[in-house]
């Protein structure tokens, strides 16, 4: 990939064809760190940003809240863990949780196997590279076409894990294995979770997996190599979560924000934590009552970091495409009249899409 470093103007038509050498190569960012590289190239370098927007020194006690989701099924425990997740998703929109029942042995291993996918030989992880989202399984840079043009500074091993599964042959060896296992877990905490939020609502607990929010599951493994210029760019951009409800795992190297009243709050890794956080689509059913919230991730000069992202949500599954979703009924009244239409995934996702994705919430799109 040619980058020439003395322009200081670049045309769309320049960034595109540099956005398009990275996905020719094939590589990835580890495939360029690993060439060497020491200067970022343009397409990496967010000056459409200002990095510190909204960002300040919070206060010593602000962090996002810690769960401990231990004998959830005891009644006088349970009630006490919905309160604390109903207080958690009015104000923050993010949760970690702690004792959630997937072991720590199974957190670990599901980090190694990223690790272990994205530092095979490059031949490998080349046979996978694509942007075709009809397919399962697919690993690709985090680029975005849309209006930014621009770059980030990860890798993606993209997994659509439920509601059909892959055959295992369609998911890579290196960490094939532990994905069908992981994902497993993953779905089982998502059932508690979504029964738990429910309840938090004033529902009946199957409410929410009721009407599908549980069905599908969207798993993406990161890997953001240590980079030269940090400062320049971004691992993940600002974004909030286009689906129902986000579980994420984090190894210990840090690099999550989130915002909150005007702060951008590190993401403290917690050894053997999930990270809950709600999606628009959560935030449109339930009328605004919980919230989807800005995030982002930094660029370091250390790394590997390594995260894998599991999406509740349904989106290439055909049967479920033309489901529609808007406010819950039973969350309505003359005081709390409905804020948002209906809409179905397929246009929504169409329209996050056409929107581009850092800076944006595509729920303003579908307000009434």
């Amino acid at each position: 990939m040619v980058v020439t470093s003395t322009a200081t103007v670049e045309s769309n038509n320049d960034r595109k064809s540099e956005l398009l050498a990275i996905d020719r190569s094939k590589a990835g960012i580890k495939g360029l760190v690993d060439a060497g590289l020491a200067k970022l190239p343009r397409v990496f370098v967010h000056d459409h940003l200002n990095l510190e927007i909204k960002s300040g020194p919070p206060d010593a006690n602000v962090e996002i809240p810690v769960i401990d989701l231990g004998a959830v099924d005891d009644a006088t425990r349970r009630a006490e863990i919905i309160n604390e997740i109903r207080n958690a998703c009015q104000k923050w929109g993010f949760f970690q949780a702690v004792n959630h029942g997937i072991p720590v042995t199974t957190l670990e291993e599901m980090i190694n196997g990223i690790r272990r996918f994205n530092e095979q030989e490059p031949e490998a992880k080349e046979e996978l590279y694509s942007r075709d989202e009809s397919k399962k399984v697919t690993f690709n840079t985090k680029i975005d076409m849309s209006q930014a043009l621009t770059a980030y500074w990860r890798d993606t091993l993209t997994c659509v894990m439920a509601p059909h599964t892959p055959a295992p042959e369609e998911l890579p060896a290196a960490c094939r294995d532990i994905m069908l296992d992981y994902t497993n877990n993953v779905m089982n905490l998502g059932l508690t979770l979504f029964e738990l939020i429910s309840e938090a609502l004033g529902l009946n607990p199957n409410h929410l997996k009721d009407i599908g929010c549980a069905e599908g599951l969207y798993v993406m493994g990161h890997y953001y190599p240590a980079c030269p210029e940090p400062e320049l760019t971004m691992g993940t951009g600002i974004h909030t979560d286009s689906g129902f409800l986000t579980v994420l795992l984090q190894d210990q190297t840090g690099g999550l924000q989130v915002l909150h009243d005007n702060q951008w709050i590190d993401v403290t890794p917690i050894p053997g934590a999930l990270i809950i956080n709600l999606g628009d689509l959560l935030q449109l059913i339930t009328n605004d009552k919980f919230i989807s919230v800005y995030h982002r991730v930094l660029a370091k000069n250390v790394g590997p970091r390594i995260s894998i992202a599991s999406f509740f949500r349904t989106y290439i599954q055909p049967e479920n495409a033309l489901r529609m979703y808007g406010p819950i009924k039973e969350l309505l009244s003359d005081e709390n009249p409905p804020l948002y239409r209906e809409t179905n995934v397929v246009d929504y996702f169409k329209f996050k899409h056409i929107k581009g994705v850092e800076g944006t919430s595509a729920l303003a799109h579908f307000k009434l």
